[in-house]
C-alpha cells in the first residue's frame, strides 16, 4: 500500500511539473507574443504577424544567404544590401515597423534622439545577446549592472592614453612587418605598373598582430595562436544564427557547437597558461602592488590587484575565469573592428584617389622621412577625417540591439517587457535630414570642423556606440588605424583590381565577402 501510495505521489509531481513547464513553454511561444504584438499595433507599429517559435528568423536568414553572395556597385547604397531583411521589412511596413526574433519582436529604431535616450540608460536597457554572442565574445559585452559596473573600473586604467602611448611601438612593429613583407612582394614581381594582391588578408593579418602584440607582449606567439582559433570560430556564427535564441542551445551537441566548443576550450586553456605565468613573473613594486607587465594584459592584471586591495576582500575582484573573458572581448573588439575599418578606407581611397593625394601629402608633411610617432598622429587632420567618414559609411557594428527592463515610454511609443529594440546605426549614419543631401556619398570635409559639426542633429555618428558604455577601445582603435593608414600611404599608392567585386556585408562585423584585390605601387626605388 505504501508503495502504491508512493508512485501516485511521485506520478502526481511529475505531471504537475510536465503542466507547469508546459504552459510555461505554451506562454513563450504564444501568448506573450500574441500580447505583444497586439500591443504594439495598437500604437500604429507595423510588422508581420507572429509565427510560432522562429518569427521572422527563418526568412531573415534566407534573405541574408541570398543577399551575401551578391555584388554590389561601389557608388550604390549599402543599406538595402547588409539589411537586407530589415529594409524589406521598413519598405513593406514604414518606419515605425518590426521583426520577430524568435518569440521576440524587436521594434526598429532609426531616431537619434531616441538611440541616444536608450544608449544613455544601460540600468534600463540591458543587451539582450543572443547564445552566439555568448559563444563568440565575452567579458563586459556580456554583463549587465553592478557586475558591468566593477568590470569597467578595473580595465578602464588599461586603455588611458598614457598607458595607449607605450604601445604605439608596438602597433609600429606590426605595420612595419606587413609593409617589409609587401616591399618584398613588390621587389621579387618588379613590376614598375604595380602588382595586384588581396589586402583583405594581410589588414586582417596585422590586426591580429597589433592585438596579439598589445594584449600579451612576450607571450605574443600564443596570442597569435589565439587570434586564428578566434578567427575560425567567427565562422561558424552564421551557422549558429538561427537558433541563437533560443536559452541554452550553445550547450546542445551538435557538430557546429561541439566544434565551437573544442576551440573555446583550446581558447580559454592557452589563455589560462599565459595568465598563470604572468603571476609566477609578477614583480612587486612596494607601495604601487604588482607589476604585472605593461601591455593590456599585465595592466588589467595589476588594475585588478589594486582594486582587490583597495577594497580589502580577495573575492571583490575579477577571478581568473573572468579575466578570460576579458581576453576573448579584446580579440573581438580589437581585431575584428580594426580591420573591418582599414579594409574600407583603402577601398574608399581607391575610389577617390584624390582624397588618398592628400592623406598621402599630410603623412609626409608630418613625418617626413622618420617613421609614424604617437605626437605625430594627433596632427593628421585629413587621415582623422577620412577614417570618421569610413566609420559613418561603413560602421563595424551597423546594427546593435537592447531590451527594457520594465515598461518604458520612448518618443510616443510605451515598450513593454519583452520587446527589443533593433538600434539601426547604419540607417542613422546615411539619413540625409541628418548629414544633408550628400549623406550617402563619400565626403570627409563634413568632419573638417569635428564631429559635433559634422551633423544637423548631435549624437548621430555613433561609430563606437555612445553613453556610459561606450567602446572602451575606441581610442586604441584610432590610434592603430592611423599608424596603419599611414605607413601604407608613405610607402605605397593603391588602387582597386579590375577584379575587384564589392560586397560589403556584416558577419558579426562589415567584412569584403570576396576580399579586397588591389594594384599597389612601390613609393620607394626597389
Amino acid at each position: 500500500m505504501a508503495v502504491i501510495t508512493l508512485s501516485i505521489i511521485f506520478t502526481s509531481i511529475v505531471v504537475a511539473a510536465s503542466m507547469t513547464w508546459a504552459v510555461k513553454l505554451l506562454n513563450w511561444v504564444w501568448f506573450r507574443p500574441r500580447k505583444l504584438e497586439k500591443i504594439l499595433r495598437q500604437q500604429g507599429l507595423n510588422g508581420n504577424s507572429y509565427r510560432p517559435f522562429l518569427g521572422d528568423l527563418d526568412d531573415m536568414i534566407k534573405f541574408m544567404k541570398a543577399e551575401q553572395p551578391k555584388t554590389i556597385e561601389l557608388s550604390d547604397d549599402i543599406l538595402p544590401h547588409i539589411f537586407a531583411y530589415y529594409h524589406q521589412i521598413v519598405t513593406k511596413y514604414g518606419e515605425n515597423s518590426f521583426i520577430w526574433f524568435g518569440p521576440w519582436p524587436r521594434v526598429n529604431i532609426s531616431d537619434p534622439e531616441i538611440i541616444k535616450e536608450i544608449l544613455s540608460k544601460p540600468d534600463i536597457f540591458h543587451k539582450p545577446l543572443p547564445e552566439t554572442a555568448k559563444i563568440l565574445i565575452g567579458g563586459m559585452l556580456l554583463l549587465e549592472g553592478e557586475k558591468w559596473s566593477k568590470h569597467r573600473k578595473i580595465v578602464t586604467p588599461a586603455f588611458h592614453l598614457e598607458k595607449l602611448k607605450n604601445m604605439v611601438p608596438a602597433i609600429g612593429l606590426s605595420c612595419s612587418n606587413m609593409i617589409n613583407k609587401l616591399k618584398e612582394i613588390a621587389s621579387s614581381r618588379r613590376d614598375e605598373g604595380g602588382f595586384e594582391i588581396d589586402m583583405w588578408p594581410y589588414i586582417d593579418d596585422l590586426t591580429g598582430d597589433v592585438i596579439s602584440r598589445t594584449a600579451f607582449g612576450s607571450s605574443y606567439e600564443e596570442g597569435r595562436k589565439i587570434f586564428q582559433l578566434q578567427k575560425e570560430r567567427v565562422k561558424l556564427a552564421l551557422q549558429l544564427l538561427q537558433f541563437s535564441f533560443i536559452p541554452g542551445w550553445r550547450h546542445v551537441p551538435t557538430k557546429v557547437n561541439r566544434k565551437v566548443k573544442a576551440i573555446s576550450n583550446e581558447i580559454e586553456s592557452i589563455l589560462r597558461g599565459i595568465i598563470k605565468k604572468r603571476h609566477k613573473s609578477a614583480t612587486e613594486t612596494g607601495e604601487n602592488g604588482v607589476f604585472f607587465g605593461d601591455d593590456l594584459l599585465g595592466l588589467m592584471m595589476e588594475s585588478n590587484a589594486r582594486f582587490t586591495r583597495e577594497e580589502g576582500n580577495a573575492n571583490e575582484g575579477m577571478t581568473i575565469e573572468e579575466v578570460i573573458e576579458e581576453c576573448k572581448l579584446f580579440y573581438f573588439a580589437g581585431s575584428e573592428t580594426n580591420s573591418g575599418l582599414l579594409v574600407w578606407t583603402m577601398v574608399l581611397l581607391c575610389k577617390h584617389p584624390e582624397w588618398q593625394t592628400q592623406a598621402r601629402e599630410e603623412v609626409m608633411r608630418v613625418f617626413g622621412n622618420s617613421e609614424p610617432n604617437f605626437q605625430g598622429l594627433n596632427h593628421l587632420k585629413i587621415v582623422t577625417m577620412i577614417l570618421q567618414e569610413v566609420l559613418r559609411l561603413y560602421s563595424p557594428a551597423p546594427l546593435t540591439v537592447r531590451a527594457p527592463t520594465e515598461t518604458v515610454k520612448l518618443g510616443n511609443m510605451t515598450i513593454p517587457l519583452g520587446v527589443h529594440l533593433s538600434l539601426l546605426i547604419s540607417q542613422v549614419h546615411c539619413d540625409p535630414d541628418i548629414w544633408g543631401d550628400d549623406a550617402k556619398e563619400f565626403n570627409p570635409k563634413r568632419f573638417s570642423e569635428g564631429v559635433s559639426n559634422a551633423t544637423k542633429i548631435q549624437s548621430s555618428f555613433l561609430p563606437f556606440s555612445s553613453g556610459p558604455r561606450i567602446c572602451l577601445g575606441h581610442t586604441f582603435a584610432m590610434i592603430e588605424a592611423k599608424m596603419a593608414l599611414a605607413m601604407i600611404l608613405k610607402h605605397f599608392s593603391f588602387e582597386l583590381s579590375p577584379s575587384y567585386l564589392h560586397a560589403p556585408f556584416a558577419v558579426i562585423t562589415l567584412q569584403p565577402q570576396y576580399g579586397a584585390p588591389m594594384i599597389l605601387r612601390s613609393l620607394e626605388p626597389l
